[in-house]
């Protein structure tokens, strides 16, 4: 089964507002075996809107529609669908009653316009939005399935769950996409691929290989799609475990999680407590951490030393190592490094100083340079980094870099 995407705003088109609703979208479908074949932003116009569903009508199974279904002027998406489709708009009254339930509970008086929440073209299968007041609609025209939903990321994210993804199963029964993702750490993406290059000749029709390349990381994402899914299971069994035999260490795990939940779950299996002290990074690890559920097992704080002179006062970071070895040396994180595990009583702690630009950098320390301290009770090390791209980015690398070391920590541990 074949589907597009279209995505509808004006502040999608100037950068404004960035469109995570296709990525989530496709994601979920292609657990379905449904391929996202194209994806278009367009404007909030009629003509755009009609356009777009001209050119997709007939030529997809399936068209998902975000965007335009709110109480505001400038959302014309509903009156351009029931238009299109030769429909009059009514009031339904299960809509009604949920939109004035919202209003009731949180004590806001109900407007006008959104009373009009409840209308919906008489044309269209209603598709209940639980979170929100705009509700989902559900079209056919020349064998294609086509659905609008609200374009925030909540909203549709819940009729997707609910109502579409149930509905479209139902609709196109098809065979699973089964995934294996092998999450990589500290080697290039082209690095990976010629040091797995045979395995992934070898693999057989119905394997894909893909490579996913973000800061810091590349995921490896192996693809099966069939009628025997156990057979599919055992080709990814067997292939996913000869790549990671080949790469070693740098498999950071086999499954796709973000590298803040990997190591939140290799401490938790080891019964250790983490503490960061950060310079360069600004508490973004600490943040990361504390994103994911139960970091509180885990994690009892940590502290940002942006300054030198905080970094003196706080974690004793001698004066005579600021003026010589400078901010970020590795004597520096060294001391940050220890100095903050024995302030939080944990096993385990990270610091981290850098250079992450664009200004700062000299000849001897340019931008980029990242020194990145771990401590337990038994010894404190350091590493140096350089990273070489933009200052979001080489945060985003310093990020990842701390974390692995965290995690090589632990398999040494296991050994």
């Amino acid at each position: 089964m074949q589907c597009i995407i279209i995505t509808i705003g004006d502040e999608l088109l100037i950068g404004q507002t960035i469109d995570t609703n296709s990525a989530w979208m496709a994601q979920q479908l292609n657990l379905k075996g449904i391929s996202v074949t194209r994806r278009i932003a367009i404007a909030d116009d009629k003509d755009a809107i009609v356009a777009a569903l001209d050119e997709a009508a007939g030529k997809t199974d399936i068209v998902l529609v975000t965007g335009g279904l709110g109480p505001t002027g400038d959302d014309i998406t509903k009156p351009a669908l029931c238009e299109y489709f030769g429909g009059k708009m009514i009031i339904n009254e299960a809509v009604l009653q949920h939109v004035r339930a919202i209003f009731s509970k949180t004590g806001r008086p109900v407007l006008s316009r959104n009373l009009a929440q409840a209308e919906v073209p008489d044309v269209c299968t209603v598709l209940f939005n639980r979170v929100g007041t705009a509700p989902g609609m559900w079209f056919e025209k020349d064998k294609t399935v086509i659905i609008s939903m609200p374009g925030v990321p909540f909203e549709m994210q819940a009729i997707m769950e609910d109502e579409v993804l149930p509905r479209l199963s139902r609709r196109f029964p098809a065979p699973p996409l089964l995934h294996e993702t092998l999450i990589t750490v500290g080697m290039g993406e082209s690095t990976i691929a010629e040091t797995i290059a045979d395995i992934e000749r070898a693999l057989p029709p119905e394997l894909h290989l893909a490579y996913l390349p973000s800061p810091g990381l590349v995921k490896l994402r192996l693809s099966a799609t069939g009628a025997d899914q156990a057979t599919l299971q055992y080709e990814l069994a067997v292939y996913s475990g000869r790549i990671q035999q080949r790469l070693g260490n740098i498999v950071a795990a086999v499954r796709d999680e973000p590298m803040e939940k990997i190591i939140l779950d290799l401490l938790r299996k080891h019964h250790l407590t983490v503490t960061f002290a950060e310079s360069c990074t600004g508490g973004y690890l600490a943040h990361r951490l504390t994103m994911v559920p139960g970091a509180s097992e885990v994690f009892k704080g940590s502290i940002v030393t942006y300054a030198n002179d905080i970094k003196q006062h706080y974690l004793h970071v001698p004066e005579a190592v600021l003026n010589t070895d400078g901010a970020v040396s590795e004597a520096t994180v060294l001391q940050m490094a220890a100095e903050v595990r024995t302030m939080f009583e944990v096993d385990i702690s990270v610091a981290v100083s850098g250079i992450l630009g664009p200004g700062g950098g000299t000849e001897e320390k340019p931008v980029g340079l990242v020194w990145i301290g771990l401590a337990t009770a038994e010894q404190v090390y350091a590493r140096k980094y350089l990273f070489r791209h933009d200052r979001i980015r080489n945060k985003e690398l310093t990020c990842h870099a701390a974390f692995d070391l965290i995690r090589k920590e632990l398999l040494v541990r296991e050994q």
